[in-house]
């Protein structure tokens, strides 16, 4: 029962951890800037960050949005068995805070610094985030896709199904599991943000129509 327990809080801690949404804080508070409502997507992401504030506080917040995906998972690497079913409930944790977002008005963000903090916290037991940097770096410059929603839907789909494959092979049952479920985590966002950003885009097309519209009245008057 005791280790129960202590994976109920190890999966907690990494939860937690990803609830942190740096990316929104750090501007909010250092620079009186809300990355939310100034970025283009309205994701509270490191993307936006670098783009609207500038290289050092957007490489600050990447910094810690990969740490926080991190360190729950390092620990656990290091204190708990990998094998057991719960691990896979622990790399689930993690890009599910970041996702989430319970502290940001459930406002989260796309997961992509998370789910590569959470891979790399696994190294040596699997080298799977080789595989992830090496689809993005693929689907980046060889077979180029864009815009980059599409390319991460498609380089974490791609990633979710090969690992999930490759580790079950490798009878590494609850790691195939924990990056199928960050994977399908990441996927499910970045639909989302790609359905509001194409709603907004409409929004935004009908406004400045609309703007036309009246200037050409006042025009005419």
């Amino acid at each position: 029962m005791s280790n129960v327990f202590v994976w109920i809080f190890f999966i907690a801690f990494g939860f937690l951890s990803g609830s942190i949404m740096y990316s929104k804080i750090i501007p909010m508070k250092i620079y009186g800037k809300d990355i939310e409502k100034e970025g283009i997507d309205g994701n509270p992401g490191a993307a936006n960050v670098f783009m609207k504030i500038g290289v050092t506080a957007g490489f600050l917040c990447l910094f810690l949005d990969i740490i926080k995906g991190f360190l729950p998972i390092y620990l656990a690497v290091r204190f708990l068995n990998t094998d057991s079913f719960f691990f896979s409930l622990m790399l689930a944790a993690p890009v599910l805070g970041h996702a989430i977002a319970p502290f940001n008005r459930f406002r989260g963000g796309k997961c992509i610094a998370t789910s590569f903090g959470e891979l790399l916290g696994i190294l040596p037991v699997t080298y799977v985030v080789v595989l992830l940097a090496a689809l993005y770096i693929l689907f980046s410059t060889v077979f180029k896709i864009s815009p980059n929603r599409i390319r991460s839907i498609v380089t974490f789909s791609i990633f979710g199904l090969t690992a999930f494959v490759v580790l079950l092979i490798l009878d590494k049952m609850s790691l195939a599991f924990g990056c199928f479920f960050i994977s399908l985590t990441a996927v499910i966002k970045h639909t989302k943000y790609f359905c509001g950003d194409y709603s907004r885009g409409e929004e935004q097309n009908r406004s400045e129509a609309e703007k036309t519209d009246d200037e050409v009245t006042l025009n005419q008057k």
